[in-house]
C-alpha cells in the first residue's frame, strides 16, 4: 500500500520542511510514502471563503478515485491514541488498499462537497495548529505507527 499526504499549499517553514524530510526518510523503511501538494490559489483577494473552499475542493476531489481511499485530517474527525492509529493503519494495510491518501485542507478547511464525498476523518487534536505544524505532526505519527507495528522501541507506553 502506498500512503500519500495530500496538502493544500506548500510547506514553507524551514523547521517544518526539515522535520518532515526526516520522518519521510525514516518511513521509507516501512511503507511507500509521498507528499503531494495542491498549489495555493492565485488572486484570492476577491474571493469569499466559500469560493476558496469550493476551488480547493475541485482539486481535492480529483484524487477521489477507485484506487484511492481518502481520509481527511480534520478537527472534527476521530481522535485516537497512537496505538489505536497504528492498529487502524494495520487494518488499512491488510485490506488490500492500493493508495491511502490523507488530506490536509486549506486555511478555511474543507468544502461541504469534500465532506460529503469522503467519509473518514481523523483528528490529530482538539487544539488548532498551523497547517505547517499539522504536516509535521502527521508524518511523525505515521512513522510512530509504523514503529509500533514493527515492535520497535520508538514509542513508549
Amino acid at each position: 500500500m502506498k500512503v500519500i499526504l495530500l496538502q493544500v499549499g506548500k510547506t514553507t517553514d524551514k523547521y517544518a520542511i526539515q522535520a518532515i524530510e526526516e520522518y519521510a526518510s525514516r518511513l521509507k523503511h516501512y511503507v511507500s510514502f509521498q507528499i503531494e501538494s495542491i498549489p495555493d490559489l492565485k488572486s484570492t483577494k476577491n474571493l469569499t471563503e466559500a469560493q476558496v473552499k469550493a476551488r480547493e475542493a475541485e482539486q481535492i476531489l480529483a484524487w477521489h478515485k477507485p484506487e484511492n481511499q481518502l481520509v481527511l485530517l480534520d478537527e472534527r474527525g476521530l481522535e485516537q491514541s497512537s496505538m489505536h492509529f497504528a492498529q487502524w493503519m494495520q487494518k488499512k494495510m491488510n485490506s488490500g488498499l492500493r493508495q491511502l491518501v490523507f488530506v490536509i485542507g486549506g486555511p478555511y478547511g474543507f468544502d461541504q462537497r469534500v465532506y460529503d464525498a469522503v467519509k473518514e476523518r481523523i483528528s490529530l487534536s482538539k487544539m488548532t495548529f498551523s497547517h505547517q505544524m499539522v504536516r509535521v505532526f502527521f508524518v511523525e505519527q505515521l512513522y510512530r505507527a509504523m514503529t509500533i507495528l514493527n515492535g520497535e522501541p520508538y514509542h513508549h507506553e
